[in-house]
């Protein structure tokens, strides 16, 4: 009688051990584009580079939190929005700036972050662009509105703006997006931002999008979408 001996599960075992290995060290590489950045400008931030080596000049994404976020912890920043729905499989190119402020933002303290940017990687600063939601939606529209020179295109979301800035917002495209049961701020926000810019400039590249059923934490899905950045990305500086 012939006796099949049985095979060696060793070889498999190692072949095993390899693979797992191998995506292991893969999927390090891919994390490793997320880099958090402290002390180097006066909000620590998270930055997350394109993989491999970018030979054209990238576009730089700012993505504001809002309050719930704020503190020192800056892996909170991560909970929502554009970090957040990229983990969750959303394609997004370029560069993602997402700082984290103690409460509110000073426009001027994140452009030092765009600044920083601009020198240390190969980035396109004519391709800078903002969006954010509640507190961020605010600091969005103060980000555009002191700096219309240098913000392409601004997506606030579920927030407001102030209208002081109203003149230099009519210089720059801008989508506001807010629902319409918004409990945590009223849809009426963006309303008046949007009216004192259309009031400076008629013809201003502004558009307010009220979304039925939306509540202040429900919009936060328009990040996991390609519109919002499909229309960002078509705007740049030079008006091309």
């Amino acid at each position: 009688m012939h006796i099949t001996k049985d095979r060696n599960p060793y070889p498999f075992l190692v072949f095993n051990l390899v693979l797992i290995l191998f995506f292991s060290i893969l999927n390090q590489d891919c994390q490793a584009q997320l880099k958090a950045i402290k002390g180097e400008t006066a909000y620590p931030f998270l930055l997350n580079l394109p993989e491999g080596e970018a030979t054209t000049k990238q576009p730089i994404l700012i993505f504001l939190h809002g309050r719930s976020l704020s503190g020192t912890n800056l892996d909170r920043v991560k909970r929502y929005g554009v970090l957040y729905a990229m983990d969750k499989g959303q394609e997004v190119p370029g560069i993602i700036i997402a700082p984290q402020s103690r409460g509110g933002w000073d426009p001027d303290k994140v452009m030092e972050i765009v600044d920083y940017v601009i020198e240390h990687y190969n980035a396109d600063a004519d391709r800078v662009y903002v969006c954010g939601m509640s507190m961020g939606g605010y600091g969005t529209m103060d980000v555009a509105g002191k700096y219309p020179d240098r913000i392409a295109a601004a997506v606030a979301i579920c927030g407001g703006g102030s209208v002081k800035y109203a003149d230099n917002l009519s210089q720059v495209p801008l989508w506001v997006q807010h629902g319409n049961r918004d409990r945590a701020v009223p849809m009426s926000e963006s309303k008046k931002i949007v009216n004192a810019i259309k009031k400076a400039d008629p013809d201003a590249d502004v558009t307010l999008t009220i979304i039925p059923g939306g509540t202040h934490g429900s919009v936060e899905n328009l990040f996991h979408k390609d519109e919002i950045y499909n229309w960002l990305f078509k705007h740049n500086r030079k008006g091309t």
